[in-house]
Parts: structure tokens; sequence; C-alpha cells
């Protein structure tokens, strides 16, 4: 026992019965000596066995102590600091509104602490919670008892309780039950919608349902010239991504195309001088192997990136290609992305938009992008598979698709009116009659957000922009010639159940209702409302990623949890508060995929060829109004507006300055207020509902409370020491 770490594992292994049971006639045969000697070694052996048990619940208690002691410190060291939401310079909320919000949270959290205590002097006191019949049998006892003798004397706080009873009864709880019965109509409408595109989903398996080329396109290197390859236009829109830009550059520079009927554009809008020196310095290095590639950047930032894809298409070659695809920056296509997707529009002239699918390259970093890709999975294996299929019709993804360039200028182009440009220019061509179709077996990389930081600012972007969209479609919609089944399927399943009722019903159920009517139980919410219908959603939800199943409780908990960031998009961009109309950049880590594309950028590709037809200066011009910074052409800078080359010695050496000072600088993890808030308010009311002994309720309340504590203390996602 002295040193335990050394037994080996055949020592773990316990005696069998055999050990322990003889035969009688083998007992009685045995001298008094023997007798004793296998007993003691019985003993023996079973004693070591209860000591390598104790041994190993010793070893795991101290594991669980340790962690909770790491996370007991981590929590100290975060309290500590004081950096919060509230502390964030590049936050997308509106302060005033964010306030507001907050004070309404904390004004449901400090009724939720008086009502607690409230309850628990009236529990010592005699007012049993077991259910609300005997509140009010006690009541009335009170009541008659107190007219049957007047001279009995009640005491002053069952006097306020029987009131405050006596008002719960008559006017809070019948108003709280409408709005809890319209929650669970909502809910259960949102739930058959989920449950019918699984359905789909399912059909769309089971008779192998899926689109079908007319024609693919034939091998680069037959040289005899057949096969169907138009001219196609290649867009990389990014802003401040220097963590990015090498990958996606490297990727889109390896697609197997004639190289005389593919251009790629790189459109940087980044404001930061180094970054764009080493955008330029990559764009001029693929030049040089060959690839028919120019870099545009704009001096007038407008529109974010729907201001940015506008102006490029505006130069005056766009008018040479049929086709646009769309990359961001942090996307990594196959090098036979094209030649996958392209043929679908070959003899289907009203198809507009052909869409793949994401893969992530960091899906298992962590217990946020685990989570995240279950939402991800679900969203294209099972929304835009069957959309795809029976409608023609889905919300484009913003990246990783290729659009008919007619149906972008038939349907208006770019607006920069909304943060959500994809799904505006999709719902346009939509009312315009063009046709999509969706690949499901079509993969590009990118990443995920890793912090929880990066994850809610691309939700608040995510979920407020549908909201600013439907505002300023609403009346298009309403006067197109489409049929009024589309109209239907547009107002009230795109956007009304999917953009606005889901965060709406989910953090009022969940987060107001459920834990108001622990405090106010004439109005009640049944037990499946809270765990068996959002429990069949979840495993709806992670069917598509059955690797993820481990994690459906948690991921229960999180989309829950998710609700208030939703909640709050979706009614700033309902309203056209200031918050809606802010873009930020989703933060990218710069993940390669399998497949290190750094090496791509020493060694020349397959199909790199040096396109016969020359690129010349005056055709790559364009005519946009901002004009580029530089345009590179063949590896040859062509000026513009009087713009300078940099030295780009000076220049390497302060981007290792800026290298260096930046590796001083450390991220942060931060406190989230509403989010703290909440989890105190749910944690409340568990205890609220443990008087009442309201089982599933109580362990609802108290794991959705964890869930909310732990976001809020900003311990799901990336850590930073």
């Amino acid at each position: 026992m002295e040193n335990p770490n050394n037994w080996s594992m055949v020592e773990l292994e316990g005696p069998s019965e055999d050990d322990f049971l003889l035969p009688n006639d083998d007992v009685s045969s045995m001298s008094p000596y023997k007798r004793e000697k296998v007993r003691n070694k019985n003993a023996k052996q079973l004693t070591w066995v209860l000591l390598l048990k104790a041994h190993k619940a010793a070893g795991c208690l101290t594991s669980i102590a340790s962690a909770l002691f790491s996370l007991a410190s981590v929590v100290r060291r975060r309290v500590a600091a004081g950096r919060t939401d509230s502390t964030d310079n590049s936050s997308t909320e509106n302060p005033a509104v964010k306030n507001r919000f907050y004070t309404c949270i904390k004004i449901f959290l400090w009724l939720s602490v008086i009502l607690l205590g409230f309850e628990i002097t009236a529990y010592f006191k005699g007012w049993y919670f077991s259910a609300t019949d005997l509140q009010l049998q006690y009541l009335y006892s009170l009541d008659f008892h107190t007219f049957a003798n007047p001279l009995a004397v009640q005491s002053v706080f069952d006097w306020f309780y029987s009131k405050w009873v006596l008002i719960r009864v008559e006017y809070l709880a019948p108003p709280l039950q409408f709005l809890a019965n319209g929650c669970i109509v909502l809910f259960l409408i949102q739930s058959v919608d989920r449950l019918v595109l699984c359905l789909g989903c399912l059909w769309v398996k089971m008779k192998k349902i899926k689109p079908i080329a007319k024609e693919g396109a034939m091998d680069l290197e037959s040289g005899d010239g057949s096969g169907y390859y138009p001219m196609v236009l290649v867009q990389i829109p990014m802003c401040n991504e220097k963590e990015v830009y090498q990958q996606s550059i490297g990727a889109v520079c390896c697609l197997e195309w004639p190289k005389s009927r593919l251009l790629i554009q790189v459109l940087d809008d980044s404001d930061d001088p180094i970054t764009q020196t080493l955008i330029n310095e990559e764009v001029r290095k693929w030049q040089k192997e060959g690839a028919n590639i120019i870099y545009r950047h704009r001096v007038i930032r407008e529109g974010y990136k729907a201001g940015n894809l506008k102006s490029a298409m505006n130069c005056s070659y766009v008018k040479d290609y049929e086709f646009v695809t769309i990359f961001d920056a942090d996307f990594q296509p196959m090098p036979d992305f094209l030649k996958r997707t392209v043929p679908y529009f070959k003899d289907n002239e009203d198809i507009g938009l052909v869409q793949a699918r994401w893969s992530f390259v960091n899906k298992d970093e962590n217990l946020l992008t685990r989570l995240q890709h279950v939402n991800l999975a679900f969203h294209f294996e099972v929304e835009q598979q069957v959309n795809g299929i029976f409608l023609n019709f889905f919300g484009f993804n913003g990246t990783a698709g290729v659009w008919r360039i007619k149906a972008l200028e038939e349907s208006g182009g770019w607006l920069e009116r909304t943060t959500v440009e994809d799904m505006d220019i999709a719902v346009r061509a939509h009312l315009h009659g063009w046709k999509f179709i969706f690949l499901n077996d079509v993969e590009c990389q990118c990443e995920l957000p890793e912090s929880y930081e990066a994850y809610r600012k691309q939700q608040h972007r995510w979920h407020s922009g549908p909201m600013q969209l439907f505002r300023v479609c609403l009346p298009a919609i309403i006067k197109s010639k489409i049929s009024i089944w589309k109209k239907g399927n547009l107002i009230f399943l795109f956007f009304l159940l999917r953009k606005l009722i889901l965060p709406f019903y989910s953090f009022t159920l969940f987060c107001i209702i459920l834990p108001m009517t622990m405090f106010i139980p004439e109005a009640t919410l049944p037990s499946w409302v809270v765990s068996y219908v959002p429990a069949t959603m979840s495993f709806l939800n992670i069917l598509p990623s059955p690797k993820s199943f481990p994690f459906i409780v948690p991921y229960l908990l999180f989309e829950n949890t998710m609700s208030v960031t939703k909640f709050n998009a979706m009614v700033s961009g309902l309203f056209q508060l200031g918050s809606a109309y802010e873009w930020v950049v989703t933060k990218k880590s710069g993940r390669s995929s399998e497949g290190d594309l750094a090496s791509l950028a020493v060694e020349k590709p397959k199909h790199q060829r040096v396109a016969s037809e020359e690129w010349t200066a005056t055709k790559k011009s364009g005519r946009s109004s901002e004009g580029d910074l530089t345009l590179l052409v063949d590896g040859k800078p062509k000026h513009q507006r009087g713009v300078s080359v940099p030295d780009l010695e000076e220049l390497r050496e302060e981007i290792k300055e800026k290298e260096k000072k930046a590796s001083k600088k450390k991220k942060h993890n931060r406190i989230y207020t509403k989010e703290l808030a909440l989890a105190f308010l749910l944690l409340t009311a568990s205890l609220r509902s443990l008087l009442s002994a309201q089982g599933i309720h109580f362990y609802f309340l108290l794991f959705q409370g964890i869930s909310f504590l732990l976001v809020g203390l900003d311990l799901i996602g990336e850590q930073v020491d």
C-alpha cells in the first residue's frame, strides 16, 4: 500500500465465487490448519479487491475535487477581473437598449428573490405548497375561523399572505396562464414544422432523391475542348481577416477550371494597411504561379459585405462572365468544386443558384463548436435539403454558392439595406421566379467560432437581419406574382415561424413564464411541455449528426440559453433599433483543413496552366466608383488614382513590430450580465419549485440555471489563460 500506483492491471481482477466457496466434502476432508489457511487467503483477496476499489474511488473523487477547484479558481479570477459585456467596445448592441433589457431581467430577478423569501416564511407557518388547492383550502379555513370567532386574532403575516394568494388567483394567474397557453400553441406549431421537415428528409433519404446535372464537366487534360466550361467569376470578400486569407486564396487558386474561363477577385475591405499589404502580396505570389487573380480594395467602405460585392459587380469585365461564385475568407473549396456545381446550370435556364453544404475543420475543438455543429448539420441536412427538393427555394448561405449573374441582375443586385444581404437577394430572386438547387453531397470547409463572444455576435447579426428584411420585403412579397402558397410559405413559415416565433417562445416560455409559474402556482405548465416535447425536438435536431448524441442534454440547455441573445436580436431587427444595423466580422483562428493548404503556396498545383488569353490592364481596370487601391495583373501592379506602391521592406519591419506587440496583448474572457441575471432567476425559481415538490420542473430549472451560469461566466468555448 506504500506505492499503489505500481499495482498492475492483473491485480485489479477480483476473485471469483469459486475462490470463496468449496464443496462441503473438500472442506471436511481438510485438516484444521488447511481450512484456516484457505479462509485467510480468501480474506486477503477480498481485502485487496476492496482496497483497490477504494483507491479507484478516491482517485475519481480527487479528480472531481481538482476540477471543481480549478473551476472555482477560474470563476474567482474572472469575477475579480471585472470584465463584462458592458465594457466591450465592439459590442453590436445599442447601450440604451441593452440596459433596458438588462433592467427588465434584473426586476424579474429581484421580485423572484423577494417572493422566495416570502414563500419560505409561509412554508414554515403552515402554508403547504404541494398543491394549489391546499393553499386555497387553508385560506378559506383561516377566513372561516376568523369569521366564526371574531375574537380570534389573525397574524399580520397570514393576513398579508392570504391577500397575496387572492391577488394571484384573481389578477395574476389568468393573464400568465393565457400567455403560457399561447406560447405552448406556438411551441407545438413550431414542433410540428420541425417534425414535417424531418419526415421530408426521411423521404428524400428513402427515395434517394437528389438533383441530377444534365452533363458534367469533362477532364481538363483531355484537350478535346469538349465539356461545359462557361465563364466563371470567383469572389473572395474579406475584411481584416489576416488569419485565414492565405488558405482561402490558395484553395480558390487550385480550382480545376480552364484558366482562360476563370477570374478570381480578392475583395479586400480591410482598414488595416498591414493586412492590405499581406493580402496584396499573396495575390501577387499566385499571379506568378499563373492564376488569373486580381486584388481590389475599396477606399470608401460602405454597405459592409453587400457594398463590397456590389462594387465588384460594377466592374466592366463582369459582363463577360455568366456565373459568379462567392467564398468567404475562411472557406476552403475542394479543387473540383466548380466541376461539381456549375454543370447543374446546363440546359436549366430557370436555375439561379446552386448552393453547397458547409463542413467544419474545427467542429471538435471544444463544447461550443460541437453544439454549433449540431445546429448547422440539421440546417443543411434537413432544412436546406428539404426546401431545395420540394420548394426549389431556401435562404442563400452567403458563401459556397454559385449564382447565375443574370439572376442577380434581374433581382436588383446586392443591396445594403440589411445585414443579411444573402437572404435578401435569395428572397428577391425567388419573387422573380428563379429556382435554387442545394447539393448536400458537395461540401466546402470552413471554421466555426471558437469563443462565445464571437458566436454571440454572429448570432445577433443572423437573427436581427431577417427581421429587418421582413419589414422591407413584406410589401414586395404581397404584390409579387408568385402563387398564394409560395407567398404563405415565405411569410408564415420562412419569416414568422422560423425567424420570429422560434426565438420569441424559446425565451418567453422557458426563461420567463416557467420561473414565474413557480411563484404563481395557479398558472401551470404541464410536464410534457417542460421535458418530453423539448427532448423529442432535441433528438430530431441531433439526428443528422449522430456522433453528437452524448451532447443531447447540453445541446437542449444551450439552445435555451442562447434564446436570450436571439430574442434580443429579433426585437432589435423588428423595431429597427441601432444594434440591428451593425456588422461585426466573426473572428477566425485560421485552422487549415486536413490537407494543409500552406503547402499550396510553395507548390504549383495541378492543372495550373498559364491561360492563353492575356488579361490586359484595360480589361481589368473596372469602373468602381471607389476605385482600386492597387490592381495587379500578371504580377505587374497598375496604380490607380495616384496611389503609390508602399515600400515592402519597411512594411515587413512594421508587420514584425506589430506582431510582437500583438503577442503581448491578451484576449480576455468576459462576464455576461444578462445571462448571469437569468441564471440566478432560474436558480431562485428552482428553489421555489423544491418547496412544492415539483420534480421535473425543479430539475429543469436547476440545470437550465447552471447552463446560464456557465455561459454567463464565459466557461463555454475558448478559454484564455
